[in-house]
């Protein structure tokens, strides 16, 4: 195979694969490992294609022969880490996303001006898998790295006070979000989430307060009307059975 023909095959084949042509990319990309079988990104794509179809572990052994060839070859290590991800096996999923952090930290370089934000979602994947199967401590871990990487923290935040509540540390759930507000005060999700966590602990006027300084900026969100017209109707009902109780008692 020529070089020219070798490169249209594989330029052809890339193009097939990013347009989601896979029954088109597949046949090239083998074509091309007939005379080529030393570059990586070929067998990344294969292996993303076998993932798609279900054939795990034809594209772990195919994620792997893409590291073998370049053990700093970041899609493949993402993409390997995820199959393991989908497959359970969190801690060799985790051991492969680490390697990948420590070879960058090793090589202080930035070769792949995506890898840190590869690094951040790989991160927030963890963790919600962690948090699925009910590992609060390890998820929390996950996403306190995630942190790490954004300069806005807004995408973890929510995340974090999640696993503190689930840790039945609600308390810190209300102070990370305070912290944050005091920052990024116009964030209203995280008002809200705040407003719940307040309103859990009986902190009601409190979390009233919260709410109502969302819909001051946003009057149509659906979720800080929905949580202020149950505190309102929850306040109601206790009043209502305060009076009935006071009522019973002078009769």
């Amino acid at each position: 195979m020529a070089f020219t023909e070798s490169t249209e095959i594989l330029d052809s084949a890339r193009e097939s694969f990013v347009e989601g042509e896979y029954q088109i990319a597949e046949p090239l990309l083998q074509q091309y490992l007939l005379k080529n079988n030393k570059n990586p990104e070929v067998y990344q794509m294969l292996a993303t294609i076998y993932y798609d179809r279900g054939q795990f572990n034809k594209a772990i052994k195919t994620f792997q022969r893409a590291l073998e060839i370049d053990p700093s070859y970041t899609d493949a290590s993402v993409g390997l880490s995820i199959i393991l991800n989908d497959i359970g096996r969190y801690d060799e999923a985790k051991k492969v996303f680490l390697s990948a952090q420590q070879r960058l930290e090793e090589t202080k370089k930035q070769s792949d001006p995506f890898f840190e934000q590869k690094i951040y979602q790989k991160h927030i994947e963890l963790g919600d898998l962690y948090l699925q199967i009910e590992r609060a401590e390890e998820a929390l871990e996950q996403f306190l790295k995630a942190k790490k990487f954004m300069s806005h923290p807004g995408d973890t935040i929510l995340k974090i006070s999640q696993c503190f509540a689930k840790m039945d540390k609600i308390g810190r759930s209300v102070q990370e979000l305070q912290a944050y507000l005091r920052e990024y005060p116009q964030d209203n999700d995280a008002r809200v989430q705040l407003g719940s966590y307040l309103y859990q602990m009986n902190r009601v006027f409190e979390a009233v307060e919260e709410w109502e300084k969302v819909l001051l900026r946003d009057p149509s969100h659906n979720e800080a009307q929905h949580y202020l017209q149950l505190a309102r109707e929850t306040q109601l009902t206790e009043l209502a059975t305060q009076n009935d109780r006071e009522l019973s008692e002078e009769l």
